[in-house]
C-alpha cells in the first residue's frame, strides 16, 4: 500500500494524478489517431502530386521526341532545317547533331526509330538518340539531342507533393541521375549507405509503378515516395521530413500539453484554496509535536475553529500540558541521568519494570573531604550554593564518560558504568578517566572561585557483581544498583585522601597498561575478612588523559 508523508501529497495523488492520467491517455490516443489520418491523407495526395510531376517530365521528353520525329519525316530540306533550328533553340537542349550515312532520296520516306537514352551517373545531361530509317527499315543516319537534367527537373519541387524537401531522378537500377539538393553531390546509387528506408524504396521500384514509404519512429524522421516515368526508364523520387508532414499534429500536441498543464494548475489551485487551511493546521500541529519531542514546549497552539481541526488542536494542547507537568517532575528528580543513557535504558524491556539482574559493573564513589565541619560554619544558602556548583561540574564529567548517577548522598556521589552486554575493560577505562577528570575539575573549581572555601575530594573505584535495575515501588522507583560491592566502593573512597583515587585490585587488573600508580598497599576493610590490596592514583595523572 502506498504511504504518503503529507496530506497534500495524498490529495495530489488521488485528485490530480487521475486527471493527469486521463488527459495523458486522451492525448496519447488522440495523437495516434490524428497521426494515422495525416499519414493516410499524405499518401493519397503524395501519389497524385508525384503523378503530376512525372507527367510534366514525360511531356518535356515527348515534346523533344516530337521535334525529332518531325525532322525525320519531313522530305523538304528547308522545312527540315527549320525544324532542326527550332530543336536547337528548344529549352534545355544543349546540343543537336545529325549524321547521315547517305542523304535520303526524294522517293525514300524517312522515319525515326525508337529512342534510346544515353545517361550516366554524375553527368548533367542526357542524350536522346534515334536512327533515321528508310521505308525498308535501313539506317540512313542518326540524330542525337543532348538535354539537360536541370530543364527536366525544373519546377518539380513546386509541382511535387506537400512539404517536399528534395527531388531526385533515378534510373530503374537505382542510380542517381539528377537531384535538387547539394547534400546529394557525392551520392551515386540508391541504398549505397545501407539506409533501410532507401533499401525498401529500391525494392519497391522493382515491383510497383509508384509507392510511398514512411520511416520508423514516433515521429518519422523521413518519408520517401517515387513514381515511374512513361517516356524514359526513370523514376522521380521525392524526399520530405516527417516533422514537416506531421507539423499539424505536433502543433496540436503542444497546445494540448499547454491546455493540460493549465487544467492541472487550476486543480492544484483549487486543492490549495480548499484544503490549504486544513493542511496548514495539521502542519503546525506536526511541527509543534516535533518541538515537544525535543523538550521545547513553548506557547499553546491557537484554536481558530470549532470543527474537527479545532478539537484536535485543543486535545493536542491538553496533551502537551500533561507532558510538561511530567517532564517537570523528571527534570527535578532525574536530571542526573544522561539523556542518551536514559534512551538506551528505555529501549530495554527490563528497564520499565521493577526488579533487575545480576551483572558486573564498575562502581565509582566520591566524597568531599572535611565537608561536614565546613558546612557547620556556612549558612544554609552558602552551603547549597557550594554543593550545587560542585555537583554541576561533577555531573557534566560523569555524563561525558557515559556514567549512570545512582544517587547524591549529602556531598557524596554514587555512580556506576554499565558495560551492557560488552566486555568490562572499556567500562573500567571510562571510569578511571572519569575519576581523573573529576579531580581535575575539582582543582579548576577551586581556581575559578578563590573567594569560596577550597575543596578536596576522595574517589574510590571498584568492580563487582551487583543487582542492576529499578529499585522502589510501583508508585516511585529509581534505576540503581544494590550489593556488597557498593559498600566496598564506599570503603575504598574512605581510604582516599584529598585529591586521590583509590582503586581495587580487580580494577587494577582490568585497567589499561601504563596506569600511573603513586603507591599501593594492603589493608583490612570493615566487613572484609581478608586484607585487600589497594592502588592509589593521583587526580592529575597523565597516563589515561
Amino acid at each position: 500500500m502506498i504511504k504518503f508523508k503529507t496530506l497534500e501529497k495524498r490529495l495530489l495523488v488521488f485528485l490530480a494524478l487521475p486527471v493527469a492520467l486521463f488527459l495523458g491517455a486522451s492525448g496519447f490516443l488522440g495523437y495516434f489517431y490524428i497521426r494515422a489520418s495525416l499519414v493516410k491523407e499524405w499518401r493519397e495526395v503524395a501519389v497524385l502530386r508525384m503523378a503530376r510531376a512525372a507527367h510534366q517530365m514525360d511531356m518535356r521528353l515527348r515534346l523533344v521526341h516530337q521535334w525529332m520525329e518531325a525532322y525525320a519525316t519531313t522530305d523538304q530540306e528547308p522545312i527540315r532545317q527549320w525544324v532542326l533550328q527550332r530543336l536547337r533553340h528548344h529549352p534545355g537542349v544543349t546540343r543537336v547533331q545529325v549524321t547521315w550515312q547517305q542523304p535520303p532520296a526524294r522517293e525514300k520516306v524517312v522515319r525515326l526509330s525508337s529512342l534510346s537514352y544515353d545517361f550516366q551517373p554524375g553527368r548533367e545531361n542526357v542524350g536522346l538518340r534515334g536512327q533515321l530509317l528508310d521505308q525498308a527499315g535501313q539506317s540512313l543516319g542518326k540524330i542525337e539531342v543532348v538535354l539537360s537534367y536541370k530543364y527536366l527537373m525544373e519546377g518539380i519541387l513546386t509541382a511535387g507533393w506537400m512539404q517536399t524537401q528534395m527531388a531526385c531522378l533515378v534510373s530503374k537500377e537505382g542510380h542517381y541521375l539528377a537531384h535538387s539538393s547539394p547534400a546529394m553531390e557525392n551520392r551515386h546509387c540508391l541504398g549505397e549507405t545501407r539506409d533501410p528506408l532507401e533499401l525498401a524504396m529500391l525494392q519497391a521500384m522493382k515491383e510497383k509503378p509508384y509507392a510511398t514509404i514512411v520511416g520508423g519512429g514516433f515521429t518519422p524522421q523521413r518519408v520517401i515516395g517515387f513514381y515511374r516515368l512513361h517516356a524514359a526508364p526513370w523514376a522521380i523520387m521525392l524526399h520530405a521530413r516527417g516533422s514537416q508532414i506531421m507539423a499539424p499534429i505536433l502543433h496540436f500536441r503542444f497546445y494540448y500539453l499547454v491546455g493540460a498543464i493549465l487544467c492541472l494548475a487550476v486543480i492544484l489551485i483549487l486543492i490549495r484554496l480548499g484544503v490549504g487551511p486544513v493542511i496548514s493546521s495539521i502542519r503546525r500541529i506536526s511541527l509543534k509535536a516535533s518541538q515537544v519531542a525535543r523538550g521545547e514546549y513553548g506557547e499553546p497552539l491557537p484554536v481558530a475553529s470549532r470543527d474537527e481541526i479545532g478539537q484536535l488542536t485543543q486535545s493536542f494542547n491538553d496533551m502537551v500540558e500533561g507532558l510538561k507537568e511530567k517532564d517537570l517532575v523528571t527534570n527535578t528528580f532525574g536530571r542526573y541521568v544522561d539523556q542518551e543513557i536514559a534512551r538506551e535504558l528505555l529501549s530495554r524491556p527490563e528497564a520499565a519494570r521493577l526488579g533487575g539482574e545480576k551483572r558486573q559493573v564498575v562502581i565509582l564513589f566520591s566524597d568531599i573531604r572535611g565537608f561536614t565541619p565546613l558546612a557547620e560554619s556556612l549558612s544554609p544558602e552558602a552551603t547549597l550554593l557550594l554543593v550545587n556548583r560542585h555537583f554541576s561540574r561533577m555531573i557534566t564529567v560523569i555524563q561525558a564518560h557515559r556514567g549512570i548517577i545512582v544517587d547524591f548522598l549529602g556531598d557524596a556521589i554514587l555512580a556506576f558504568f554499565d558495560p551492557w552486554e560488552g566486555p568490562l575493560a572499556p567500562s573500567v577505562e571510562r571510569a578511571l578517566r572519569c575519576a581523573m577528570q573529576m579531580q581535575s575539575a575539582m582543582a579548576a573549581e577551586n581556581v575559578a572561585h578563590p573567594a569560596a572555601p577550597s575543596l578536596e575530594m576522595g574517589i574510590g573505584v571498584h568492580v563487582g557483581e551487583v543487582v542492576v535495575g529499578n529499585i522502589g515501588s510501583e508508585s516511585r522507583a529509581k534505576y540503581g544498583i544494590i550489593g556488597s560491592p557498593v559498600n566496598l566502593t564506599h570503603r575504598l573512597q574512605g581510604q582516599a585522601r584529598g585529591g586521590e583515587i583509590v582503586v581495587s585490585e580487580a580494577v587494577y587488573r582490568l585497567a589499561p597498561s601504563g596506569l600511573p600508580v603513586h603507591r599501593s598497599y594492603q589493608t583490612r576493610l570493615k566487613g572484609i575478612q581478608e586484607p585487600v590490596t589497594l592502588y592509589v592514583l593521583g587526580g592529575a595523572a597523565a597516563g589515561l588523559e
